[in-house]
């Protein structure tokens, strides 16, 4: 028996003798008893009590104390943090965090999105709005420490009004904190609590459950409005009940906005919206070009000029190291070179270790979309030695996805039963500090080696695959071969070549002809550059080129590249040499799109007469070149025709 409820036993059998046996002599002093039986009772109490909250503070049983100093007394500013200039491009993020303040009822809404894109600022914004409608705004900072935070949310309830005695309840042990601070947030209206930069949700706590069962300080139960920003952009991670708000980067005009705010003087709206595209309309870049402008020591003191600057000198301007980002995650906050590190740290802590690896190989390909299919676990183990699964890296990109690093702009596919692939984008800004960042010369020498060996494989694949089902693939993988040939030896050059040369076929064939001018243009530009122009192999690549011209529309600039391969072959190989009557025959039909008809069937003619000397008058190329001269000699009449009609008619 424990000694609380020993005491009081013994009372009971004082009393239980003192009435039912014959008493003492001491015992007719009826004010000496009672006052013996007072103090036992006191004391004895005394004892029940300190016995129940020993046991609440036991680990096996009972509501834990809360060890609450005096909570109305905080010490940190609880307020919001001043917006220094106009925020810009959020009106509909703004109108709806409104709206739900100025509602009824309550809620919760999560401000989410990768670094740098002002989730901050934005939620300033709301607090300064809601505080100008005579909301009570709180502002809590989340440190990493669940405990703090619930002292954080036991001083805003306070402020609203959850009585002292309430929490000295919770101070003993006899009710949970957390639950008697939302009972109270769940009964008063008219406030706003802001809980900023909550980066690591599953450690809110109290306790291990996930923020999404609502169990813990972070709740959509209140009849104020609860406001969280986060870069985790997960529903599973803040439930079906919260609203999230995934911000995007900021519209080209919203974007020449906010650098005319910050520096008025530095060139014209057209040049500041050219920046603000060129920095991929994120904030936190827009903000450090715009305060870099506005100083007047900058060298560079217009927006033309450091977007030129960006070019050669984007280490100094948005890649530098920062001396106090490594040891403070605020100041990380604030710099472009180091935001995203913040996110792919706590990816590495909570098991996804190839999410770093995964990026920076993203990063090394071109600023376009990348098929699903590229991402391997064989790239990411031949790139960085580490070993990869299929199951490893589909976690990493589940959570570069989630903290808002990686975007997944949809599916690729024309349609018409042709099927759809995945795609994989990175922000321009987030791609090129994360390439800059690479050490050099290694990892990056073997890291693109891996990518351009894996690049050939997955062009032999696509363009092995049966009718239409390649082509969505090839169009996602045009923009990234271009490198692919630039990084290749002379050596190497031939393979290169034939993988573009493969693909631009591919694309000729879906009706790409946009993606296909591309290769084949870069194909010619690097031929003409290591083999020279008058090269067997550079005119075939010149041939090509114009024939992807001619399909699109272009036929002067076809006529053009045709008429300087006629003119080199007829030098190097002859007037009569089957290529040399190709380009001729090339020509002639560009000429007959020009409407230059006669020039058209003069060189039609030509080819004719050498073939039919050479070939035969019944061999295939042979009726080729009279069916051709057909056709042209036909249209020539046509035009005769019509203009013997436009001619006046003499009375």
């Amino acid at each position: 028996m424990s000694g609380g409820s020993a005491a009081i036993a013994f009372l009971v059998a004082i009393v239980t003798n003192y009435v039912t046996a014959q008493p003492p002599e001491w015992a007719e002093n009826t004010v000496l008893v009672w006052s013996a039986f007072g103090a036992l009772a006191v004391v004895s109490l005394g004892l029940l009590f300190w016995e129940r909250r020993l046991a609440a503070g036991a680990p096996d049983g009972g509501v834990r104390p809360v060890p609450l100093g005096r909570i109305a007394v905080g010490g940190h500013s609880m307020n919001p943090p001043a917006v220094s200039a106009r925020v810009r491009g959020r009106e509909a993020e703004l109108e709806r965090i409104g709206t739900l303040v100025q509602g009824p009822g309550g809620g919760m809404v999560v401000v989410c999105g990768a670094g740098g894109l002002g989730k901050t600022t934005l939620a300033a914004e709301a607090a300064a709005r809601a505080r100008a409608e005579g909301r009570v705004v709180v502002w809590i900072r989340w440190r990493d420490d669940p405990a703090q935070l619930g002292q954080d949310l036991a001083q805003a309830a306070h402020i609203l009004g959850l009585p002292e005695s309430r929490l000295e309840e919770a101070r003993t042990g006899r009710v949970s904190l957390v639950d008697a601070v939302w009972e109270h947030l769940a009964t008063v209206k008219g406030w706003l609590i802001v809980v900023d930069n909550v980066d690591t949700p599953s450690l809110v706590g109290p306790g291990s459950g996930p923020p999404a069962a609502y169990r813990g300080w972070l709740r959509p139960h209140g009849a104020g409005v609860l406001l969280v920003t986060s870069r985790d952009t997960s529903p599973q991670t803040w439930g079906p009940d919260a609203g999230l708000l995934h911000l995007q980067p900021l519209a080209d005009d919203a974007g020449g906005a906010v650098l005319l705010d910050a520096a008025p003087h530095a060139g014209t709206e057209a040049e500041a919206e050219a920046l603000a595209v060129r920095l991929g309309g994120l904030p936190l870049g827009l903000n450090a070009a715009g305060t870099y402008l506005s100083v007047p020591t900058s060298r560079h003191r217009t927006f033309s000029a450091y977007q030129h600057a960006l070019e050669a000198e984007f280490a100094d301007l948005l890649g530098a190291e920062h001396p106090g980002a490594a040891a403070d995650p605020e100041a990380a906050r604030r710099v472009v070179r180091h935001t995203w590190d913040l996110s792919l740290d706590q990816l590495h802590q909570d098991g996804y270790t190839l999410a770093r690896p995964v990026l920076q190989l993203l990063a090394l390909l071109e600023p376009a979309a990348v098929p699903r299919s590229l991402m391997t676990p064989e790239l990411v183990t031949d790139a960085t030695g580490l070993p990869a699964t299929a199951a490893g890296v589909d976690a990493a990109l589940a959570g570069l996805h989630q903290y808002g690093l990686l975007h997944t702009p949809g599916t690729a596919g024309p349609g018409d039963g042709v099927p759809s692939v995945n795609q994989l984008q990175l922000h321009r800004l987030v791609r090129e500090v994360t390439a800059h960042t690479l050490t050099r010369p290694e990892p990056t020498d073997t890291w693109l080696t891996a990518i351009d060996d894996h690049l050939a494989q997955a062009v032999d694949v696509v363009t092995g695959m049966p009718g239409r089902t390649g082509w969505p693939t090839a169009r996602l993988l045009a923009p990234h071969l271009p490198a692919h040939l630039d990084r290749s030896t002379q050596r190497g050059l031939t393979s290169a070549v034939g993988t573009l040369d493969s693909l631009a076929g591919a694309l000729g064939a879906a009706g790409a002809a946009s993606e296909e001018l591309l290769l084949r243009r870069h194909v010619l530009d690097a031929e003409t550059r290591v083999l020279g122009p008058g090269h067997p192999d550079t005119l075939a690549s010149r041939n090509n080129l114009a024939n992807a011209l001619n399909r699109l529309g272009e036929h002067q600039q076809a006529a053009d590249l045709h008429r300087q391969n006629l003119t080199d072959r007829e030098r190097d190989l002859g007037p009569g040499h089957p290529n040399t009557l190709a380009s001729r025959n090339n020509l002639a039909n560009v000429l007959d799109e020009l409407g230059e008809h006669q020039q058209a069937a003069d060189l039609h003619r030509q080819n004719l007469t050498d073939r039919e000397r050479d070939l035969g008058p019944d061999h295939p190329n042979t009726l080729s070149s009279r069916n051709n001269l057909a056709t042209a000699q036909a249209r020539l009449a046509e035009v005769g025709r019509r203009r013997w009609w436009q001619l006046p008619r003499r009375r």
